[in-house]
């Protein structure tokens, strides 16, 4: 059994995959509190659901590209199941993750979305570069940024790490409605990193505290 915040049909607002219609699935929980936390909503609400019944209610949707997000989704050991379930009846599925559980056991067919935490987020200290090994040339990586200080923080990590040629892109994204992404942009130009500024696509169409889009 899983313990699911929401599942709805959106469009896909992050990543490479931006602007493509997408089911979500919001798992509940999470063990990290980040300052910037947009969902904190799933923390603890949420109702017990099996992998059945949550996999007959994406069904529902024509979509046949799934995310799996949270809180933080890997933190419930059944996501696994739901995870191969998904897979086998050929849904194309990403997961995002905050980048501090262990990577090793979702199948190398996932997309994989890792969330760097940065100084601002107030759980830097959480990530485990250790990851950086489960991912593919199809995963990618992602910052959020409120200031100059996180940005300094990811540029770090970027260069040091050769982060561009670990995975299918670097994001960058400024919190909504604290870091400008005019700035954010000028920062990135400025110093050439070939990485991708990226903006909340669905709180642009939807507005920045609409749920279940």
């Amino acid at each position: 059994m899983l313990t699911v915040n929401e599942i709805f049909q959106s469009i896909q607002g992050e990543s490479t995959h931006a602007g493509r219609p997408c089911v979500f699935v919001r798992l509940t929980g999470c063990d990290l509190r980040c300052t910037w936390c947009d969902t904190s909503y799933a923390f603890f609400e949420g109702r017990k659901m099996s992998v059945d019944e949550i996999v007959s209610d994406i069904e529902l949707y024509s979509c046949r590209l799934v995310e799996l997000t949270g809180g933080e989704p890997l933190l419930q050991d059944d996501v696994y199941a739901l995870i191969d379930c998904l897979l086998r009846k050929g849904w194309e599925v990403l997961v995002e993750t905050g980048g501090h559980v262990p990577l090793d056991r979702v199948p190398s067919a996932v997309v994989k979305i890792m969330d760097v935490k940065c100084p601002g987020s107030g759980e830097a200290e959480q990530h485990d570069w250790n990851n950086l090994r489960w991912l593919t040339d199809h995963d990618q990586m992602k910052f959020v940024l409120r200031d100059r200080i996180d940005y300094e923080f990811a540029r770090e990590a970027v260069v040091e790490r050769d982060l561009v040629a670990r995975c299918a892109a670097v994001l960058m994204s400024p919190v909504h409605g604290v870091l400008a992404p005019k700035t954010l942009a000028k920062w990135v130009l400025a110093d050439g990193l070939q990485v991708r500024v990226q903006l909340q696509v669905h709180k642009y169409i939807w507005g920045a505290d609409a749920r279940g889009v």
